[in-house]
């Protein structure tokens, strides 16, 4: 059962990835690459970890340009899931 992230949880995940943006009960980053091949290769290996981690992402892609969009459905607001996510992401070198 994924655990709701609080107040203090939820700042401490906006202070230490930047990059990505809070939004309600959402938190989200758009990656820029070189082309779409490269946009379809971060999505591959951003699959591969969600779906070990049974936890998915809202993904969109624009041609060189990937969005996620993070929540947890089951409790309704950001959990220990998602930061667990974006914190496996920044873990990756950058686009």
């Amino acid at each position: 059962m994924a655990t709701p992230l609080t107040q203090a949880d939820r700042k401490a995940l906006a202070a230490s990835h930047p990059a990505w943006a809070l939004d309600g009960e959402t938190i989200r980053r758009t990656f820029t690459f070189a082309d779409f091949a490269a946009s379809v290769g971060f999505v591959a290996r951003v699959a591969l970890v969600a779906e070990k981690a049974d936890h998915h992402p809202d993904i969109d892609i624009r041609w060189n340009r990937v969005t996620l969009t993070l929540t947890t459905h089951s409790v309704d607001a950001l959990s220990d899931r998602d930061r667990s996510l974006v914190e496996t992401i920044d873990g990756w070198t950058a686009p």
